[in-house]
């Protein structure tokens, strides 16, 4: 059992647990408090061996019925952490290797600083910078890593590969918002948290490795992942800048949808239509939202077309565009 004031260690996993095993539970982490699976259904023969895993290395499995998406499934993993008696969490990809020194001198940061949502650095497994801090610019959508953008309008956000919250901020902000099912639902959160009166940082010091990918079948981005960046975008507009700088967004989404497009290279579009045909259904739905009354948290969580991926961070793992 977790002592009261322990971290909440709350990771989601879709399909496969095998990639959650091979990473994030390398290192033990059980003395730091308690470890969340949250198991968002895939199929039954995934479902069984996550309740298997977690009985056999003595963890918490949280099994939904169903895939509402990465927010609505940390977020459920959060109120069993805390409920728990848990004073703080630490969010996590199942593809992320930490060292138990670092998370817990997260849980340090964040008991020392409650205000403060805190990232470490992110390197991939070739040791390649993956995440040191990133910006959007509330102006154009854009999203890179801090110093890539230039304008009076921009926010840092932390990646929700790995982060760090006191349970105070989590419950005042109310988590993530589960509308966006997968990709900026970390940018929203850091937002929120700003203007809540908190602050975002990122540990430098602190290292951790991401498989990127790791929860993606393949090499290349999914059909998913460019339908809902193109969708997301637009939903963190209106959801934040009212209805002129959604509007404005939308009239350039298929400029950015092309911009999405070509993180993977052009060349692979000469065989592959998918994911054409995924940023156009991305770009209609962001019309749609664009063009809707104002939506909020609580608001059911849209399901994608494609097979959906358990982790935004290689969603939100800092766009060069």
């Amino acid at each position: 059992m977790t002592t009261p004031g322990g971290l909440g260690i709350v990771v989601v996993n879709y399909g496969d647990p095998a990639v959650l095993e091979r990473h994030l539970l390398r290192h033990d982490l059980r003395s730091l408090g308690r470890i969340v699976v949250v198991d968002n259904f895939s199929s039954a023969a995934y479902r069984d061996a996550v309740d298997a895993l977690c009985r056999r290395r003595g963890l918490d499995a949280v099994l939904r019925p169903a895939n509402d998406g990465f927010g609505a499934g940390v977020n459920a993993g959060a109120a069993h952490a805390l409920a728990a008696g848990c004073d703080a969490l630490l969010v996590v990809n199942p593809d992320l290797r930490l060292d138990p020194a670092v998370a817990a001198a997260l849980h340090a940061e964040v008991r020392a600083h409650p205000s403060r949502l805190v990232a470490p650095r992110i390197v991939r497994e070739d040791g390649r910078l993956w995440f040191d801090g990133a910006e959007v610019s509330l102006r154009t959508g854009r999203t890179a890593r801090t110093g890539r953008l230039t304008g009076p309008d921009l926010v840092p956000w932390l990646t929700g590969a790995c982060l760090a919250v006191h349970r105070d901020l989590w419950e005042t902000v109310g988590g993530f918002a589960p509308e966006y099912f997968l990709y900026w639902e970390d940018v929203d959160l850091s937002l929120r948290v700003q203007r809540a009166g908190g602050e975002v940082a990122v540990r430098r010091d602190l290292l951790a490795v991401h498989a990127v990918g790791g929860t993606q079948a393949g090499r290349h981005k999914s059909p998913v992942y460019v339908e809902f960046h193109c969708r997301n975008r637009l939903l963190f507009a209106r959801r934040h800048l009212g209805v002129r700088a959604a509007l404005r967004q939308a009239l350039d989404a298929p400029r950015y949808a092309a911009e999405v497009l070509r993180r993977d290279g052009w060349r692979r579009l000469l065989t592959d239509r998918a994911p054409v045909r995924a940023a156009v259904r991305g770009t209609l739905a962001g019309w749609a939202v664009a063009l809707s009354p104002r939506r909020r948290s609580g608001s059911a969580a849209v399901r994608p077309t494609g097979r959906p991926t358990s982790s935004p961070p290689s969603s939100t793992a800092v766009p060069t565009t």
